[in-house]
């Protein structure tokens, strides 16, 4: 009985390696957030190391990507983490977006949130050092401070959606 169940469970993993999840890699940057804000070369460095992988259109894959179910969990992992926020496609954001997204980074970066315990324990060149930290996080306020300076306070405002009336 056991053998049947231990055979099965081969069966379905090696079906499982037919199905591939689509990977991201379109390398659209027309939206970048370079194209509206300027980033350093240290910046730059930090963000491609520790966030690019999660938070752009063009994820590095490591070789264990390819085995089931890992994809998928990987796959759900980098979509998720372009939902949350995605550099490729940050200057097509509304600008409140685009401030409290950046308010966000500097949130996650100070409690230690991001880059996520996951990613960094597999990917140790992904840990940020303190300085790291600041200058990641030094970054995003300048950014947010100019955005302050540009805009309106009222057009900063995340606004909510309202239900639909009945």
């Amino acid at each position: 009985m056991i053998k049947k169940i231990l055979l099965a469970l081969v069966v379905l993993l090696v079906i499982a390696q037919l199905v591939r999840p689509t990977k991201n890699n379109s390398g659209d940057v027309q939206k970048d957030i370079t194209t509206l804000y300027p980033m350093s070369d240290s910046v730059k460095l930090i963000v491609a190391k520790a966030c690019a992988d999660c938070h752009s259109n063009n994820t590095n894959y490591p070789w264990y990507a390819s085995i089931q179910p890992l994809a998928y969990w990987i796959g759900d992992h980098v979509k998720d983490g372009k939902r949350h926020f995605n550099f490729n496609d940050f200057a097509g954001y509304r600008i409140a977006k685009q401030n409290h997204k950046l308010e966000e980074v500097i949130e996650q970066v100070k409690e230690g949130e991001m880059p996520l315990y996951s990613y960094t324990l597999i990917h140790k060149e992904a840990r940020l050092t303190d300085t790291e930290k600041t200058m990641l996080m030094d970054w995003a306020q300048g950014i947010r401070d100019s955005i302050k300076a540009n805009y309106p306070a009222d057009s900063l405002v995340m606004k909510k959606p309202t239900a639909p009336k009945k």
